[in-house]
């Protein structure tokens, strides 16, 4: 057995978390500008808001703005998700699954760059 094969890689190279750096920090200023426009459509309806003469459209305003302000709050976490990822790879330690201590595959990684669970702890999580 080659000591040197990939499976017994224990972090990723500075390059590699330099890519995924660059990934993180695209997601990171697509989803602040999403967020940014929740926000400007709650203000928005804020603003717009002649509560006296409404009625039926009150209600559709209240439902739109629960769901404004809960897709703010999502895109929020997300936000947190992906800094606190761009911390773990300041540390180097960025793609190590917490649970396993192996590596995250890359494939993974790219699909959902905040992950801290492997494939196989995300499974057994599950049973």
């Amino acid at each position: 057995m080659e000591s040197s094969n990939k499976t017994d890689k224990t972090r990723y190279s500075d390059a590699e978390l330099e890519e995924f750096r660059a990934l993180i920090e695209k997601k990171l200023g697509r989803a602040q500008r999403e967020l940014d426009f929740f926000k400007e459509q709650l203000a928005s309806s804020a603003d717009n808001g002649d509560t006296k003469a409404r009625g039926l459209d009150d209600g559709i305003g209240t439902a739109e703005n629960n769901k404004l302000a809960t897709l703010a709050a999502r895109q929020q976490k997300y936000i947190k998700h992906l800094e606190n990822a761009i911390i773990r790879i300041d540390n180097k330690i960025y793609g190590i699954c917490r649970e396993t201590g192996k590596l995250i595959s890359k494939q993974r990684l790219r699909a959902v760059p905040h992950a801290t669970l492997s494939m196989e702890a995300k499974t057994a999580r599950k049973n």
